[in-house]
């Protein structure tokens, strides 16, 4: 508990210096937050479905005839993403006599170029805040470091207290960005573990999907 009471004392002008940089990294916090928070919004509630169960009703519907019902389905899925890209499909698929492989194979093309950005929006802040957080904490324990050296040439070794305040804004930064970090890398890579799993069954379910609309030609 010492340690966090340091660690908030350091946000205060006269905590030698630690403050710049304690303040930078909260500001990272808070952004990396408001990042994951967002992400799990839409990737675990908005983008995230069934996609076995979902692609078994719709395989049912196509092979029945009954196109409109497996839109209607679709549509009732909102914004997620597979069911968009199916949608896609699917209404090109309704729309002719002859279903055309090129024109459906096109139209989940470019759903699937239109859902993928949407997929990985803010991921690669989220990865650089990683690493700036990380290296701001490497400049802050320079810093204590070079506090620390020069009140140890100061007058034949200089005073204790002075010595001992470069030490502390040294490690307290090193924390203060490990805190930032590493909550930041774990949660890029989870996400991402995520949105790849999506955009697989994206993959898989169309190229099924196609050859079960065209009957493999």
């Amino acid at each position: 508990m010492v340690v966090f009471g340091n660690l908030f004392d350091s946000f205060k002008p006269d905590a030698g210096g630690a403050f710049i940089f304690m303040y930078l990294l909260l500001f990272m916090l808070v952004w990396m937050l408001g990042i994951i928070i967002e992400r799990f919004a839409s990737i675990f509630v908005i983008a995230n479905v069934n996609a076995d169960r979902f692609m078994a009703e719709i395989r049912k519907m196509v092979q029945a005839g009954d196109f409109k019902k497996a839109i209607n389905l679709c549509k009732s899925a909102g914004k997620r993403a597979l069911p968009r890209v199916i949608m896609s499909a699917l209404i090109e698929a309704e729309r002719r006599e002859l279903i055309d492989f090129r024109a459906v194979q096109n139209a989940l093309d470019e759903t699937t170029l239109e859902v993928m950005p949407e997929l990985g929006k803010n991921m690669p802040i989220l990865a650089m805040i990683g690493n700036v957080s990380t290296l701001l904490g490497l400049m802050g324990t320079i810093f204590g470091l070079i506090l620390s050296f020069e009140a140890a040439s100061a007058g034949g070794g200089g005073s204790g207290d002075e010595l001992a305040k470069g030490i502390s804004v040294a490690m307290l930064t090193t924390l203060a960005g490990l805190i930032v970090a590493i909550p930041a890398i774990m949660g890029y890579a989870f996400i991402n573990v995520k949105i790849n799993a999506i955009i697989e069954d994206i993959d898989e379910h169309s190229v099924k999907l196609v050859h079960l609309l065209t009957g493999g030609r």
